[in-house]
């Protein structure tokens, strides 16, 4: 559990109530406070609320971003962060941790630096369309092999497809146009940023989901904008970052009415499953029925492209991950382990990756449990599905199930099993012989 941040608390019970008198001031009040300064330092609305403050307070961010601390700061009469119990995170970040997600996006360089970093052949003069129509078709072809094989094989394939896009951007096009061609963009990059983060390139991944969320802005897309910082979230998760995944998913929740009710499921999804690692697992299973709820509200025909994905196989196998948790401290695998084996039995041939992940996931939980009757096969089908794919994740997917495996070794049939395992892993070079 995260280390409670008292010197905030204490700062901020040390004021009176604005509103009631004889009582301290309140999360909200000190929200409302920082907002107040903000707008009139910036102009610029900010919606901190007492709930951020609460978290911080229970020690859930220890570095909140730039411009609240210098409110706080203002607010509580303070001249320095640590006044307040504020310190910046020692975890690993790659990238992005300083952006201010609701202002203006800053890539660094300017749209045409990086369309000549990313090459310097001829640029079309106008696009239309069917220039979009072809981005669009490249992004679903690339998808549909990262899913199949992995990151390894589309991410060559996309980096080709996305300079070629993003010469695009140069020509002219009416504002209609062009509002869709860099939401275009914007996924495709995605798709870039995907693949290098399913084989590891963190940097670059990092770099990538930077744009796509730059193209996102630019063509006024809320929903690829929420589809974006998920995935950068999921990153930041996988990099031991919660602190970062926390803010990026909170950000895409931003005027989630904008979103299809599939997205806003996969929103909450991400967000259990992050509540859940922090240790708050009751509001992880609560963040979980909402997703289900919203899930159950979707009209397929509304959602896009890139959203594709997000089926009933991919939302049972991700809720099924925030409920994994939870299974393992209460002893009680049923709801995830029903979600999963259903995630498995839904997945299409088109998401064999996703199906071998639920499959891995299943075995490591049921190994947990102590069921290894029903755990060994599993797991063996996983291991011998995991062989088709050139993704970083699904190793450390394998190495999670290996571990398992190590602590059940004293029967013969898992000690057999985790040593195949071993094998294949070392072969991977992911671990030790």
């Amino acid at each position: 559990m995260a280390e409670r941040n008292d010197l905030l608390r204490e700062r901020r019970e040390s004021f009176p109530s604005p509103a009631m008198p004889g009582e301290k001031m309140s999360p909200h009040e000190l929200a409302e406070a920082v907002n107040r300064w903000l707008w009139e330092t910036t102009g610029k609305r900010f919606d901190l609320d007492g709930a951020a403050i609460a978290r911080w307070e229970r020690g859930g961010v220890r570095w909140p971003r730039t411009h609240y601390r210098a409110a706080l700061r203002h607010v509580l009469r303070v001249s320095t962060d640590a006044e307040l119990g504020f310190r910046p995170s020692q975890k690993r970040s790659v990238g992005l941790d300083v952006i201010d997600y609701g202002a203006e996006i800053d890539l660094g360089v300017s749209p045409e630096e990086y369309v000549r970093r990313m090459s310097d052949s001829t640029t079309p003069t106008q696009v239309g369309m069917t220039d979009i129509d072809l981005v669009r078709k490249a992004t679903a072809a690339i998808a549909a092999s990262e899913n199949k094989h992995g990151g390894g094989l589309a991410f060559a394939s996309a980096k080709g497809q996305l300079e070629w896009a993003t010469r695009l951007l140069k020509a002219r096009a009416d504002n209609k146009t062009r509002r869709a061609l860099h939401e275009a963009v914007g996924n495709l990059a995605g798709v870039v940023a995907f693949s290098a983060f399913d084989i590891g390139n963190q940097d670059l991944a990092a770099d990538s989901f930077l744009y796509a969320l730059w193209c996102a802005q630019q063509g006024g897309s809320w929903q690829l904008r929420a589809a974006t910082l998920a995935d950068m979230a999921r990153q930041s998760v996988y990099l031991g970052d919660l602190d970062t995944a926390l803010d990026r998913i909170e950000f895409a929740q931003v005027r989630a009415d904008r979103v299809t009710a599939t997205g806003r499921a996969m929103l909450a999804t991400v967000h259990a499953r992050l509540l859940a690692q922090l240790g708050d697992h009751k509001a992880a299973v609560a963040e979980v029925d909402r997703a289900d709820s919203y899930f159950a509200d979707r009209e397929v025909a509304e959602d896009p492209p890139w959203l594709t994905y997000y089926d009933e196989a991919e939302h049972q196998g991700s809720t099924a991950r925030a409920l994994t948790p939870l299974a393992i401290v209460e002893r009680s695998p049923e709801r995830a382990v029903g979600r999963l084996e259903a995630a498995v039995r839904l997945h299409s041939d088109g998401y064999p990756r996703s199906r071998t992940f639920s499959m891995t996931r299943l075995a490591a939980l049921l190994l947990d449990a102590g069921e290894l009757s029903t755990a060994i096969p599993s797991g063996r089908q996983a291991l011998a599905d995991a062989a088709e794919f050139h993704s970083k994740r699904m190793s450390d997917e394998l190495e999670t199930l290996y571990n398992a495996a190590k602590r059940r070794r004293s029967t013969p049939e898992v000690a057999d099993f985790a040593e195949d395992l071993r094998r294949y892993l070392h072969k991977a070079e992911t671990i030790e012989p």
